[in-house]
C-alpha cells in the first residue's frame, strides 16, 4: 500500500475491532443492514458478479451472495476482512487497497457486472486517491456495468469533484438520491448515493 488510507491514519488502532463488534451486535439486535445490498440487488440481472469494493465487516457482499450473487469483497483492512471471512463465508474477502485495485492479479479475471462503494467508503480512502479509485473501479466493470456510490456530502469530498472524477475514469452520472432506499435528491441533502455506469460504448 503505497499510501495509507485515511481510515487507519484519522481512527485509533482499536477502531477497527470496535467496527466490528458495532456491526455484529446490530445484526444480533435484527437491525436491518441490508439496504445498499437491495438497491444493488434490483440493479442487476440474477446471478451477478459483483465487486463489494471498501467490504468492510462484509455485510453487504453477505446480502448480495444470500440474494444469489457471486460476490468478492475488498477491503484494505485486515481487521475487517478476517471478519468478513468468519461471519459470511461464501463470497471472496480479499485485503488490498482501491487505488491500487488490480484483481486479476489476485485471480478475479472476469470483469463485474456492478460495483457498490458503501459505508462512506470514499471518505476513507487515502488523500487525493479518489479518481485513481474510480478509474480502478471503472476498469473492472464490464461494459454497461453500473457503479453504486454513497458517501455523506460534508466529509472532504465534493460532489462537485467526485463528478468529475467520474467522469475522467469514463463513468457517465445516470441518477442520485439522497438515501439508499431512493429519496429524492436535495442540494442540501447531507448524504449522496449516485448511481454510475461505464457506457457499453
Amino acid at each position: 500500500m503505497r499510501n495509507p488510507t485515511r481510515w487507519a491514519t484519522d481512527t485509533g488502532p482499536e477502531h477497527s475491532q470496535w467496527y466490528v463488534d458495532r456491526f455484529r451486535r446490530l445484526a444480533a439486535e435484527g437491525v436491518d443492514l441490508a439496504g445498499e445490498a437491495r438497491l444493488v440487488d434490483a440493479l442487476v440481472t440474477p446471478g451477478s458478479r459483483i465487486l463489494d469494493a471498501g467490504s468492510g465487516t462484509g455485510r453487504v457482499g453477505a446480502e448480495l451472495a444470500a440474494r444469489g450473487h457471486t460476490v468478492v469483497g475488498v477491503d484494505a483492512d485486515p481487521v475487517l476482512v478476517e471478519a468478513a471471512r468468519a461471519d459470511h463465508p461464501g463470497p471472496r474477502w480479499l485485503v488490498a487497497d482501491l487505488a491500487e485495485l488490480d484483481l486479476p492479479a489476485l485471480g478475479e479475471e472476469q470483469p463485474f457486472d456492478a460495483a457498490v462503494l458503501a459505508g462512506n467508503v470514499l471518505a476513507f480512502v487515502a488523500p487525493r486517491t479518489e479518481p485513481e479509485v474510480l478509474r480502478r473501479l471503472a476498469a473492472h466493470l464490464r461494459p454497461d456495468g453500473v457503479l453504486a456510490v454513497g458517501f455523506g456530502t460534508a466529509r472532504g469530498y465534493p460532489l462537485t469533484a467526485f463528478d468529475a472524477d467520474a467522469v475522467a475514469a469514463g463513468l457517465r452520472l445516470e441518477h442520485r438520491f439522497a438515501t439508499w432506499d431512493l429519496r429524492p435528491w436535495r442540494d442540501d441533502a447531507d448524504f449522496a448515493v449516485s448511481l454510475l455506469r461505464r457506457p457499453a460504448s
